[in-house]
């Protein structure tokens, strides 16, 4: 007996020791937010409130000391977030994964990012406060990666801290603008289904712009040998360890329709999730200065923002800012190419990739006047004809911090627009309101055109010279309203009307949000922030009912058993809703997928048909198509004795969803609720390892909202009827002008990236039931819900 006790007290005694060692590396870990601390490169002494979310309030004597106290404060609840986003364009992934990141190096340090981020630096004007500010928020970064607690996941990967530059900070905004683009998922695949099936098949692709009837209107003042790029492409992105930006909701309402006759503003940009979040919220005042922002890691000035003059935000314009060339070589001379003016050489870039636990591997990327050659860049191309990716990013000057400095720093709306004019890439719908009643919303980015007929959905002919650009236009012709008569402005990554009779080409979304956006902003003119906050979490489609009875009328209705007889009633009474204990979403989105897999999967085979899932076009072709009796994707092509109808494709696709449901969620038809199957978790790249995953990761969650409604909570369709979501809203903000200093926000998960903080989470269960908190103007309400921390000037 006195043995067991024996075994059970130095049990029970290491239990203890480990217990309080874990609790002091907690306590050590945890972000700094109260206290004292000295700062090398600030000159007064500059106090930051945390409010009671985590939100750094900082109040500073001058700009300069405001910018060193941000990096501080920023690196250490995001520094490995930053860590990971300034590794990404150089090709720097696999020194702490491993060979497991190296198809996303090879790619990211082949695009040409890095040498147009160092082209742009050279450029930039060193005694320009854009530049000044960028350098002193990079010396807060630095002295916190000199002096702070080296964050848990350097630990574990056994990163060693390096100091940020700035031209991590270029490197980062390449990133961003780069995951906005859609051609390089959608142009390959488009050009495998022409040369193997022909137009025909295209024509219910809507490729002419000829779906996207819901416009944002404008007011002024062969064979298969290209899919592997749009594969490898979404591959990439979707592995990423940072996510993707990918749609976005914006509108802000006039005086004339809100009850207070000022301003409201509302924003929520549509951004892979992932843990920590996107956005950190920071709110700077100096004495000619105040911002409330949301920055991504790494960079200094905000993309989103408002003060008590004016807000801010953006969207994703959906613009075609990236062109595919098939290039030809010199048959003689394989380092040569043709272009118009006759053989020319390719550039040669030599890039080194550091591997963890293996040996550097050595790329030579080729590079023709329309930029890297694809070959060199993705295993899986397997093409022996040299591919060249075009983008305008690499190709036009860069501005982007001049740029975002001057929309975060605009005294007037005209000055704003000249920040906006700026931006070559990525395209965005930059929105605007201010105090004085103003509303506005330009198309950013470098538009171009090709002569006609050139149709940049597809590969283009890189030898000829006729398919190259063949025209900028200037900012002046970008689409954009200004105080537009109806008093209003949005975006939802819908296409603008025509300008010059010219529509430019992209990869909008389809209308559905669009529509009800305009539904819900033309029915009333007395909206408020409470009446806003609602629509901004409203999960309503008014396009999925109607394709629902589109659906509906192809069935034989007396044929059915008694359960389908249950779900058709169950859709028939739906009014596009996608609440939790709503029943429809599950019913519609297993029939939707169903009916899609049924039509395209004969001809574009499974991996194909999986990268058309991932496409903009395909959430566009599903209200279209199934209308189209002739369209010839109908017939299934594996069966040679008979040629299927849209009747009978349809009909099938309902018996196949509503046994595939039975066998999911047994047969009662109301038990089938969207909650059952519509979830979320917040996941960080070490959480993907299932020891880790509850450490790391946040949630997971039942969630309301679906693809393409306001609440837009994007999923994958998988054959197991289990709808995880990818992505949503990554900040929800609402900014009214009659009462600036409540305005509301919420993130997904948390404000903290560190996993020790209180508020690494503390959001979650606000933001999933579609509620708010507060951001902050007031500094005596902000000090009394606070922690301080005090920043001195280091005494020599």
């Amino acid at each position: 007996m006195k043995k067991v006790k024996k075994v059970l007290f130095v049990f029970l005694s290491i239990l203890v020791i480990l217990f309080i060692v874990v609790a002091i590396y907690s306590f050590y870990q945890k972000p700094k937010y109260e206290g004292e601390l000295q700062l090398k490169q600030i000159h007064e002494k500059t106090t930051v409130y945390f409010d009671d979310f985590g939100v750094p309030h900082i109040y500073a004597n001058t700009q300069r000391d405001a910018m060193v106290t941000l990096g501080y404060v920023h690196a250490q609840d995001r520094l490995w977030q930053m860590e990971l986003l300034r590794r990404i364009v150089p090709g720097k992934l696999s020194e702490i994964f491993g060979s497991a990141a190296l198809k996303n190096d090879n790619f990211f340090v082949g695009l040409g990012i890095e040498e147009a981020s160092q082209k742009a630096i050279v450029n930039l004007d060193k005694n320009s406060p854009a530049y000044q500010l960028t350098m002193a928020y990079l010396d807060g970064i630095n002295q916190y990666v000199e002096e702070g607690v080296t964050p848990v996941e350097f630990q574990l990967l056994g990163i060693k801290k390096q100091k940020f530059t700035i031209e991590d900070v270029y490197n980062i905004f390449g990133y961003m603008s780069f995951s906005f683009a859609m051609a390089q998922k959608t142009d390959p695949l488009l050009t495998d289904i022409r040369n193997k099936y022909g137009m025909d098949y295209l024509k219910d692709f809507g490729i002419d712009g000829s779906f996207n009837t819901t416009q944002i209107k404008i007011s002024k003042q062969k064979t298969q040998e290209y899919g592997a790029i749009a594969e490898s492409i979404a591959l990439l992105l979707d592995q990423s360890p940072v996510a993707p930006f990918v749609g976005s909701n914006s509108w802000v309402i006039a005086p004339p329709k809100t009850k207070n006759k000022k301003v409201i503003f509302a924003n929520d940009p549509h951004i892979g999730f992932s843990q920590p979040g996107t956005w950190y919220e920071a709110h700077i005042v100096t004495p000619d200065f105040e911002l409330y922002g949301c920055y991504l890691a790494g960079t200094p000035f905000p993309l989103l923002g408002h003060n008590r003059e004016y807000a801010y935000g953006l969207t994703m314009f959906e613009n075609d800012d990236v062109d595919f060339y098939q290039e030809e070589n010199n048959p003689n001379e394989n380092n040569q190419y043709k272009s118009k003016e006759g053989f020319r050489k390719y550039t040669i870039r030599k890039k080194t990739i550091k591997v963890k636990d293996s040996a550097n591997v050595v790329l030579n990327i080729k590079v023709s006047h329309h930029g890297p050659i694809m070959n060199d860049l993705l295993s899986d191309l397997k093409s022996e004809k040299p591919m060249a990716m075009s983008w305008i990013y690499t190709q036009q000057p860069i501005h982007i911090i001049e740029a975002v400095y001057a929309i975060s720093h605009s005294k007037s709306i005209s000055d704003f627009q000249k920040g906006v004019a700026l931006i070559a890439a990525p395209g965005l719908n930059v929105m605007y309101g201010d105090a004085k009643g103003n509303v506005g919303w330009w198309a950013s980015g470098k538009l171009y055109k090709h002569n006609k007929g050139v149709n940049t959905n597809f590969i283009l002919d890189g030898s000829s010279g006729k398919e190259d650009i063949t025209e900028y236009i200037d900012f002046s012709k970008n689409p954009s309203a200004v105080n537009p008569d109806w008093s209003y402005v949005y975006s939802a990554n819908n296409q603008p009307e025509a300008i010059d009779g010219f529509l430019y080409p992209g990869y909008y979304l389809p209308e559905d949000r669009a529509k009800r956006i305009t539904q819900l902003l033309d029915s009333k003119s007395n909206w408020d922030k409470s009446s806003v906050s609602k629509m901004i979490t409203d999960n309503t489609s008014i396009v999925a009912p109607e394709v629902v009875r589109k659906l509906i009328s192809n069935l034989n209705l007396k044929s059915l058993s008694k359960t389908e007889k249950e779900a058709i009633g169950i859709l028939k009474s739906w009014n596009g809703s996608n609440n939790l204990n709503d029943v429809a979403p599950t019913i519609y989105n297993k029939w939707i997928y169903l009916y899609l897999k049924n039509t395209f999967q004969d001809e574009l085979g499974a991996d194909v048909f999986k990268q058309f899932l991932g496409t903009h076009i395909m959430k566009q072709i599903v209200a279209r198509q199934i209308t189209n009796a002739n369209s010839p994707w109908w017939d299934n092509v594996t069966t040679k004795s008979q040629k299927e109808t849209g009747s009978q494709i349809l009909a099938s696709s309902f018996t196949e969803a509503i046994a595939a449901l039975e066998n999911q969620l047994g047969n009662t038809v109301s038990n089938w609720e969207w909650s059952k199957v519509h979830t979320v978790e917040y996941q960080h790249p070490l959480g993907k390892l299932e020891i880790l995953r509850p450490f790391f990761n946040v949630g997971p969650f039942k969630v309301p909202g679906s693809v393409e409604v306001i609440n837009n909570q994007f999923f994958d369709f998988s054959e197991d009827g289990f709808y995880k979501v990818k992505g949503g809203p990554s900040s929800r903000r609402i900014i009214d002008f009659s009462d600036v200093e409540n305005s509301l926000g919420i993130l997904p998960t948390g404000q903290s990236g560190n996993p020790f903080s209180q508020h690494y989470n503390d959001q979650s269960d606000l933001y999933n039931v579609g509620k708010f908190r507060k951001m902050k103007l007031n500094k005596e309400e902000i000090i009394r819900s606070s922690t301080k921390l005090v920043f001195s000037p280091l005494k020599n």
